[in-house]
């Protein structure tokens, strides 16, 4: 089309094909100008509307992060066509596509990552439970520079065969090299991943009371990204490694609610009134619920007769605490009333004992004597 154009003499100057072929490169850069400044215009304009309008900082935030590579994207459309219609970088043509193409995909993984980071501290910010659960926003930070790391890698390989650099054997490398790390780091690595499981599952949190199939048991105070803290109820401080405790069997005494049973056994005598033993225990039990705070009042007292023993009738209370520090002062001050309630009422609570019954016509003193260690004196048995 160039070429169909006419020529222009101005004095013994002669404009030709040249002259429209800078025209309209000149022409096209300036268009693709224009159009750069309309998007840097209407997306500044969207920004502000989505957080004065609709209230989405979260879409401000990504259209900040991408409006500068986007305006960017613009003009570089708009130089690689200008440069187009100049047959003069005809020549050039192959290395110019190059350089767009890399130009394309640095700004691209410019934009990419610029969004992700946003994000990420957007919803640490806003979207991250607080409180208690707030460890789970100690994922955003690694997270964020993983997830750049990531971008910006995958951005230079591609580049890389942009240029006609084989990566084959720079993947290779970085392979063999991935391994090996892996290999030194293993136990390391075995450590962060259970680190983040815990986190990111909210499996336990600080605060929480929990207890491991070892019968180690104590508070969480802290949990790292290699390890998590205990303090133990006698006040000391338990490293325990992440790995350790993902592979654990635990039992977390504040998930999923703070609310604790509280079970308080006990047995009565063989000649006791079962019904009225039943009824006394319930009110004892009531009454606590009623005279302290901990108790939980919307759960009534459970009653139950477990199995006939060998000196009582054994039986159960069930009263719930609203935490596990609560629950042992409801289990002492149950036992208390209780042991206090079975005197007043004369209902007897048996010592051990054993009922022998001997054959018919056997006279006890052909047995010989029981001998306990109370009666052992100087090595010789008591008569």
């Amino acid at each position: 089309m160039i070429e169909d154009l006419p020529d222009i003499t101005i004095g013994s100057v002669t404009l030709g094909t040249e002259f429209w072929e800078v025209i309209f490169g000149i022409g096209t850069f300036l268009l693709f100008m224009v159009i750069a400044w309309i998007a840097h215009f209407m997306l500044n304009r969207v920004a502000r509307n989505l957080t004065r309008k609709w209230q989405n900082e979260l879409g401000e935030k990504l259209v900040h992060a991408t409006f500068r590579p986007i305006v960017y994207l613009i003009l570089v459309q708009g130089v690689f066509l200008a440069t187009t219609y100049i047959s003069v970088l005809d020549d050039w043509a192959d290395k110019i596509a190059t350089g767009w193409r890399v130009l394309v995909i640095i700004l691209v993984a410019v934009a990419g990552s610029q969004s992700v980071s946003e994000f990420l501290v957007w919803y640490a910010r806003y979207r991250a439970p607080r409180g208690r659960a707030a460890i789970g926003r100690k994922l955003v930070s690694p997270l964020r520079r993983f997830s750049v790391l990531g971008i910006y890698l995958l951005a230079s390989l591609l580049v890389l065969d942009q240029l006609d650099i084989s990566i084959s054997p720079l993947i290779a490398g970085l392979g063999i090299g991935g391994i090996a790390v892996a290999l030194a780091l293993q136990p390391t690595l075995s450590n962060f991943f259970a680190g983040t499981y815990l986190v990111g599952d909210t499996v336990i949190m600080p605060g929480d009371f929990i207890e491991l199939e070892n019968g180690m048991r104590g508070y969480v105070v802290e949990i790292g990204w290699r390890s998590t803290r205990l303090r133990t109820p006698f006040n000391n401080l338990v490293v325990i490694p992440n790995s350790r405790l993902a592979d654990s069997i635990l039992t977390n005494y504040y998930g999923p609610s703070m609310e604790i049973g509280v079970m308080v056994e006990a047995g009565v005598s063989y000649s006791s009134d079962l019904v009225h033993v039943e009824r006394v225990a319930k009110e004892v039990a009531q009454q606590v619920i009623d005279d302290i705070p901990e108790a939980d009042k919307k759960n009534p007292p459970w009653f139950g007769y477990e199995k006939f023993g060998e000196s009582n009738i054994d039986f159960w209370i069930w009263v719930q605490a609203t935490d596990r520090l609560s629950s042992f002062g409801m289990k002492t001050e149950i036992m208390k009333r209780l042991h206090s309630r079975f005197k007043l009422e004369g209902i007897e609570i048996n010592y051990p004992m054993r009922h022998i019954i001997l054959p018919e016509g056997e006279n006890p003193s052909t047995f010989p004597p029981i001998v306990t260690g109370s009666q052992e004196t100087d090595g010789e048995s008591a008569p």
